[in-house]
């Protein structure tokens, strides 16, 4: 595959669910940080295209949405893991899982990331820490940036029938502790797109309090271990 470059924003859920799908795959890419507050970075998009992370670029093509990226990789990518159940049953449920990933999981992070201000502070010291922004760009980013997204996490707890983040998250890990059971992996014995999508996405609050209640469930925690050692793995390959 042509050199992969991921146009991305460390706290966006359906980046670091891209990035799991390059690592697992052992893809080899270089990271471009997006200011998200002007989005300057970005490359140009296709026509009708939302100038939204993530993007990847191979070689002349662009390729935008994580789940597009993600079935982009399986197609073209003829020498890594290869990430989709050739079991009617188990593509089923690893579809099933990366529709939950995009339509709840990843609406609910930004409630435990920026639901309360202490959060919100945390969240920009984690975007200062990761970016590659000039010093002026990183104060407008963690001023504004944290700002926006305390009121985006405000609207998704009232979207959501109001309550408390933490017990927003749990409910949702419920699902997915049901969804695994007793396998290692949502494919089963081997990984699949379910697997890398939630992965990526709750790799996207390790450096929160919430990441270490998750961690407190044995199952998932001895999940979430299989799959990060399946990563690094390849990843040291790409």
């Amino acid at each position: 595959m042509e050199a992969v470059t991921l146009y991305q924003f460390e706290l966006c859920p359906y980046c670091h669910k891209v990035k799991a799908a390059l690592e697992a795959k052992g893809i080899a890419f270089t990271k471009v940080e997006v200011n998200p507050m002007n989005k300057k970075e970005l490359p140009v998009l296709p026509p009708g295209a939302p100038r939204k992370v993530p993007v990847i670029q191979v070689g002349s093509e662009t390729v935008f949405d994580s789940t597009a990226i993600v079935a982009y990789l399986e197609a073209h990518d003829t020498t890594g893991l290869r990430l989709t159940p050739t079991d009617p049953t188990l593509l089923a449920k690893s579809q099933l899982v990366e529709k939950w990933v995009n339509d709840d999981l990843s609406h609910v992070l930004p409630t435990v990331i920026y639901g309360t201000w202490g959060e919100a502070i945390k969240a920009a010291k984690v975007v200062a820490k990761t970016s590659n922004f000039g010093m002026v760009q990183n104060a407008m980013v963690r001023a504004g940036g944290s700002l926006i997204m305390h009121q985006v996490a405000k609207r998704i707890v009232s979207k959501r029938g109001g309550g408390e983040p933490a017990a927003m998250l749990a409910a949702e890990m419920d699902k997915f502790e049901a969804w695994l059971g007793e396998a290692d992996f949502i494919g089963g014995t081997a990984l699949c797109v379910g697997d890398v999508a939630a992965h990526g996405c709750l790799t996207c609050i390790a450096e929160f309090p919430a990441f270490t209640v998750i961690m407190a469930r044995p199952r998932v925690a001895a999940w979430y271990q299989r799959v990060a050692a399946i990563r690094t793995r390849n990843r040291h390959r790409a």
